[in-house]
């Protein structure tokens, strides 16, 4: 067995009982038990198949079947450290309830909810989802700020004491979520919508902040485009601009435009004012006109350049190149046309430079949850090429703040950034949980419980979320890691882990992580996209409550935060409680038939 199981002494009988048990799965599950299973089947003995939780009893028991069956006397006493049939129920039960908590809402699975935003400010929100069924709170560190935590918490205690309830709070440290750059580019389309009013009329106006030519290479290009945007005219045309002149503008959607000059103070920068959408693209030509008693005049003519700067989505098609820079460099994209076709070549930074320095020719990355998937075409010092090797037939929109994932390549990164260990003073003093992102080795727990055991925390539950491909390898000494620490928990990261594992092997490992598990003793957190088109349009789709029927093996499931999540709960909470009178874990249980089909 390549899993060493930790030393036993010092520990609790039924961490120790824990221990043993996972150890003897682990031993057990390297044999094909299959043609050894059919056979005990046959002959009306257990065929091991939920022999998860008490290891070593079902083993004993059914050995002393087979020897009173053969007339053998077997001796099959053992000084060995194993849970009994009801010890091994009662341990994950109770395991259960000092890391989730005691469920209140007539069900065993727990039902876990992430906090938007909103749950700081709207007090009825919160108090909607713990009336429907929510039993913990997550709220993710790696968004909104401790002032923001704190109101969320408060309203989750108030609401949770007015239900008379408990509702217990995790917090997720950020920890290392690489991610796409900034997207930005000095665009040569600027395309200006008016808002209208209900009855058609113009809510407002588009102001332009008129500057000469020779101050051009003075302004910076940086940030969001604003309310006043800039427009360069050139020298002579600046000098002598006058409240009531306009510019006139066939626009690029062929359209009659007029900007108009208002009146300004000595010393101010000269504004100009258009009360209609408006697309300008540098090379427009722009008349400067002057108001007379004719009406207006032509004075010049100039071309108009782009100086603003607008956020722009990239969309990218299987086929096309993406340069990932170390240089934290607004995000843009070159299109070239040749007689072959076009192609795009798109540029954006990595959120963690030293990323780059890691990734070898040929490794794989997946983009968004794995939206998009490309492999290191080309390697440089700075930056390294993607290409682009599927997307969807329409392409995929290139955005800031996207997820990175790299399935091929030892990242080696700290169990903790420093953004994680500031935040843990504020989890130690405020949280029930805490979870712990991305960990993927036994020593990257034991660093956690380090730092709890610093803060006087040495009990706060730890939830290992499995989110890699070398967390699952690694899995069974997290697991002894954890038993012989603080209490802990896992989660099934399945929108990541399917980014790594592809969805095929995700399908076959999620079970897997269940098994062990429950040969651990040690509760699961089932995640991501549980009725999620109802949380987030509410629209209830049959597939995904197949899911969340199988979500009740696990003994917490977790809700991710959309404008309908409080069905979403509601919904969830009706499937568990059905399901817990068919399935216990990977057991079915044989309640009588009803035929006739009935609500729930």
């Amino acid at each position: 067995m390549r899993f060493k199981p930790p030393a036993l002494a010092g520990k609790t009988p039924a961490s120790s009982k824990s221990i043993a048990n996972l150890a003897h799965y682990l031993a057990l599950r390297e044999l094909d038990l299959r043609p050894l299973q059919e056979q005990l089947s046959e002959a009306g003995l257990s065929s091991l198949s939920s022999i998860e939780p008490h290891v070593f009893a079902s083993l004993k028991s059914v050995l002393q079947m087979l020897s009173r069956a053969l007339g053998i006397l077997t001796d099959i006493n053992s000084d060995c450290l194993f849970p009994d049939f009801r010890e091994s129920i009662e341990t994950l039960e109770k395991n259960t309830a000092t890391v989730l908590g005691q469920s209140h809402h007539q069900r065993s699975t727990r039902i876990m909810v992430t906090m938007p935003t909103e749950a700081a400010d709207h007090y009825a929100f919160v108090h909607n989802l713990i009336k429907e069924g929510m039993d913990i709170a997550r709220i993710n560190c790696a968004h909104d700020n401790a002032a923001t935590w704190r109101r969320m918490i408060d309203n989750i205690r108030r609401a949770a004491a007015e239900n008379q309830v408990a509702c217990r709070i995790m917090m997720d440290l950020a920890g290392h979520k690489i991610r796409t750059g900034p997207v930005m580019d000095d665009a040569q389309a600027l395309n200006i919508k008016i808002k209208k009013h209900a009855r058609g009329k113009a809510s407002s106006t588009i102001a332009f902040k008129i500057i000469p030519d020779e101050k051009r290479d003075a302004v910076i290009v940086a940030g969001k485009p604003g309310k006043t945007f800039l427009f360069p005219a050139p020298n002579a045309v600046y000098t002598n601009l006058a409240a009531g002149d306009r510019f006139s503008i066939i626009d690029a959607r062929g359209k009659q435009r007029y900007i108009t000059i208002a009146a300004q103070a000595d010393n101010q920068p000269v504004t100009g004012y258009c009360d209609k959408t408006i697309h300008l693209v540098t090379g427009l030509q722009v008349i400067w006109q002057r108001r007379d008693k004719a009406g207006y005049s032509d004075q010049h003519a100039f071309k108009f350049v782009n100086l603003n700067p607008v956020m722009r989505k990239i969309r990218l098609f299987t086929g096309d190149n993406l340069s990932l820079h170390k240089q934290q460099i607004p995000g843009y994209v070159e299109q070239s046309v040749s007689d072959s076709g076009s192609n795009t070549h798109a540029h954006i930074s990595c959120s963690s430079a030293s990323m780059i320095d890691l990734l070898d020719l040929g490794a794989r990355v997946w983009i968004d949850d794995g939206k998009i998937s490309a492999y290191v075409s080309e390697k440089a010092a700075d930056h390294v090429v993607l290409r682009i090797s599927r997307t969807t037939p329409k392409g995929v929109k290139l955005k800031s703040g996207m997820g990175l994932n790299f399935p091929e390549t030892m990242l080696n990164l700290p169990a903790l950034t420093e953004k994680d260990q500031s935040d843990l003073d504020f989890i130690c003093e405020n949280a029930d949980m805490v979870g712990f992102s991305f960990v993927e080795t036994a020593d990257g727990l034991h660093a956690l419980a380090d730092e709890l055991l610093k803060r006087n925390a040495s009990t706060l539950p730890i939830i290992a979320k499995i989110e890699t491909a070398r967390a699952v390898r690694n899995l069974p000494d997290i697991l002894f890691a954890g038993l012989s620490r603080n209490p802990i928990g896992i989660m099934i990261a399945r929108g990541d882990l399917a980014v790594e594992l592809g969805n095929v092997r995700m399908a076959e490992i999620q079970e897997e992580i269940l098994w062990l598990c429950e040969a651990a003793h040690v509760p699961v957190i089932w995640a991501t996209q549980v009725l999620e088109s109802i949380a987030k349009y509410g629209v209830r789709s049959r597939p995904e409550f197949t899911d969340a029927a199988m979500s009740a093996r696990a003994e917490c499931v977790m809700l991710n935060k959309g404008p309908y999540i409080v069905d979403a709960v509601r919904s969830l909470n009706a499937v568990l409680k059905c399901m817990q009178q068919h399935q216990h874990k990977k057991h079915a249980l044989l309640r009588a038939m009803r035929w006739q089909a009935e609500s729930t």
